[in-house]
């Protein structure tokens, strides 16, 4: 099964660069590395320019539209295998993990889609996140199915559809809402360092927001979502709150991952 990797950018350069490093330290190397640039500045350009690349980097130099645009360029360019959307300033944890990763596929020839944990930020802490993908469970958002750990085949974007660029934040919930049909696998250990500097981050309730829209477009109303997005929504501004901030602590000191 081949391994390809998507990396899109927007004037970052030194993401990119800590990026790049973890891919080529793997001791299972991917068969396809695309750069899909769409800065405005040539930093990034110059630097892919100025130096002999690795024979799987493949690197694209041009506007897009946003982030969907920039994933289905990615998608589009990259061979039959599977595709992990390993964003700029997200790295591969370890040296290690590619090869985990064919040991699994091997495991789990029938996969079309596959999931695992991630290490992020939290109130400050570096925690390792990430669960099954329940389709009971879509209702709940991303539910810690975390989108940089995903690898999915081809084949699969083939048949549910490109990333829609309707959505500015919540296009891979979005995606997964329609990968609920496909076979899927859970690999259980950590596979990617996530910056979590992205606009979902920042922009928190407004993702909140679109996943609702979301959720709608697929699924109809429903209760228990809007039960649980007033949920997340007070959990969200308990949390900034020194109170909160205590709670989250003696959680993690529990062992807790989730509220």
């Amino acid at each position: 099964m081949h391994l390809i990797l998507v990396t899109i950018c927007f004037n970052n350069l030194s993401d990119v660069q800590r990026t790049c490093e973890s891919v080529d330290k793997q001791t299972c190397l991917p068969d396809e590395h695309w750069i899909i640039n769409g800065s405005t500045d040539s930093a990034i350009a110059d630097w892919f320019s100025g130096k002999p690349l690795p024979s799987y980097r493949k690197v694209i130099n041009e506007r897009d539209t946003g982030i969907a645009d920039a994933f289905n360029k990615g998608i589009r360019y990259a061979g039959e295998g599977m595709i992990q959307l390993l964003n700029s300033g997200d790295e591969l944890l370890h040296e290690k993990v590619l090869e985990q990763i064919a040991d699994f596929l091997r495991q789990h020839p029938g996969a079309a889609w596959i999931s695992g944990k991630i290490v992020m930020k939290r109130a400050g802490h570096w925690v390792e996140v990430g669960k099954p993908f329940e389709s009971s469970k879509l209702y709940r958002g991303m539910r810690s199915v975390s989108h940089p750990s995903w690898f999915v085949h081809k084949n699969a974007y083939k048949r549910v559809g490109e990333y829609n660029g309707a959505y500015k934040i919540a296009m891979d919930y979005d995606m997964m809402c329609r990968l609920t049909k496909e076979n899927y696998a859970f690999y259980n250990f950590a596979s990617v360092r996530f910056d979590d500097s992205g606009i979902s981050s920042h922009q928190y309730i407004a993702s909140l927001d679109e996943n609702t829209k979301v959720y709608e477009s697929h699924f109809g109303s429903s209760l228990l979502l809007n039960f649980w997005q007033m949920r997340l929504k007070m959990l969200h501004h308990l949390l900034q709150t020194p109170i909160g901030k205590f709670l989250f602590n003696l959680k993690k000191k529990m062992g807790g991952e989730n509220w």
